[in-house]
């Protein structure tokens, strides 16, 4: 343990750890060095990307036997009334197949099977679009 305490000791004389963080053995200072060595960049002033709005669209618009008349009422009502009607009737739909499963005694993995295939013969037909 001594011989390393006297080999570090012995290497705080060195001369490559004479001089600030700052300054190399020649006492030149890096800052000016650099200075020297290359012009500063020039300012570049970058603008913020424009972002567009995401554009929501229906995948199903246009598509099913019944999408023509849904987009009609859809534009003749509006947009927030026609989601919520549209909302009272697949809720009212749901309730319809509950109903069935239990009258049938189907469980609840076959009723979930059930309104998953309303919704996609809804797709379909173009109840949705």
């Amino acid at each position: 343990m001594a011989a390393t305490s006297v080999s570090a000791a012995g290497r705080l004389g060195s001369p490559w750890l004479r001089g600030s963080w700052g300054c190399s053995t020649l006492g030149e200072d890096y800052p000016a060095l650099a200075a020297k060595a290359a012009p500063p960049p020039a300012q570049v002033r970058l603008r913020k990307p424009i972002k567009s709005q995401p554009v929501m669209k229906n995948v199903n618009e246009g598509k099913g036997v019944f999408a023509p008349i849904v987009v009609l009422v859809r534009n003749l009502i509006g947009k927030k009334q026609f989601n919520q009607l549209r909302g009272k009737a697949i809720a009212l739909h749901s309730q319809v197949i509950t109903e069935f499963c239990k009258a049938i005694g189907a469980d609840a993995k076959q009723r979930q099977g059930l309104i998953r295939l309303a919704k996609k013969n809804g797709e379909k037909l173009g109840f949705l679009a």
